[in-house]
């Protein structure tokens, strides 16, 4: 199939805070996908709700949990939105992270099985995107399918990931920002959503590969560690930031709004300060 076309901005946001009113408001102001975080069901009647509610935008999933999620199951769904939504739904497929299963084992191989189940069951390579944060699974990404979405990452991590991946693929980075010049308030904000992470080893593994030392990922963070990983300030300064990834070979960037009830705001003024 073709490359699909996403544009250079996105939007991620866990399934329970979407609804097809903001994915119309999302599609007018320009963006050119919707990534849907917090490990969807395989049912993916959230992505049919949304495709049902816009027109143009690309829905995509980021991403359904391998652990979660039999192949066959979303196979399914995949076939039926985009027989109905003419190939506007991008799959994102992810294995997670190991606190969350006591099932966890073997990561790679177990990616690599999933995929053979997805070819068994006709979802093209190029209809679905690989959660990649290490040079393994990037690798991965680009030789079965149209390419990789990090999560949590830096324009320092996209330019390794393009280096890895090569020229063809897929590169969409999921980019958290804070619209608060109150820089305090607004680390604030940035640490809360970091914390996540810093005790989950994969993601951990990846900000050491970065550069970062152990003190910068020990408690909840060094202010380095966390202004590297979430933008904060006004527009300018979050529009910087993705520009920063698209820079470094990123083919979009899918903004997740921190702080804010109602993202639009800031997803207003991200889009028109970028141009």
């Amino acid at each position: 199939m073709d490359k699909i076309e996403l544009g250079r901005l996105g939007i991620w946001r866990p399934w329970s805070m979407l609804d097809p009113e903001l994915a119309k408001d999302v599609e007018d102001l320009g963006y050119g996908a919707i990534w849907i975080g917090g490990s969807p069901r395989g049912d993916l009647k959230i992505a049919e709700r949304l495709l049902a509610g816009t027109d143009r935008i690309v829905i995509a999933t980021g991403i359904v949990n391998m652990w979660a999620t039999p192949a066959a199951e979303v196979a399914a769904s995949y076939h039926r939105l985009n027989e109905a939504h003419g190939g506007r739904f991008l799959l994102g497929v992810g294995i997670g992270h190991p606190e969350a299963t006591q099932e966890y084992r073997s990561p790679y191989e177990t990616i690599v099985r999933y995929l053979d189940d997805l070819d068994a069951a006709g979802v093209p390579a190029g209809g679905r995107v690989l959660a990649a944060l290490g040079p393994k699974v990037l690798r991965l990404a680009a030789e079965r399918t149209a390419g990789a979405h990090p999560y949590f990452t830096t324009p320092e991590h996209t330019q390794q990931a393009r280096e890895t991946l090569g020229a063809g693929p897929l590169l969409v980075p999921e980019q958290k920002v804070v619209l608060d010049t109150d820089a305090a308030r607004a680390r604030a904000t940035a640490r809360e959503a970091a914390r996540m992470v810093l005790g989950l080893r994969n993601y951990v593994g990846n900000f050491k590969r970065l550069g970062f030392s152990d003190a910068d990922v020990a408690g909840g963070g060094s202010d380095a560690l966390i202004d590297a990983l979430v933008a904060q300030g006004g527009a300018a300064a979050l529009a910087a930031r993705v520009r920063g990834h698209l820079d470094a070979g990123a083919d979009q960037v899918a903004v997740q709004v921190l702080g804010d009830d109602d993202p639009r705001p800031a997803l207003r003024e991200i889009a028109e300060a970028l141009g």
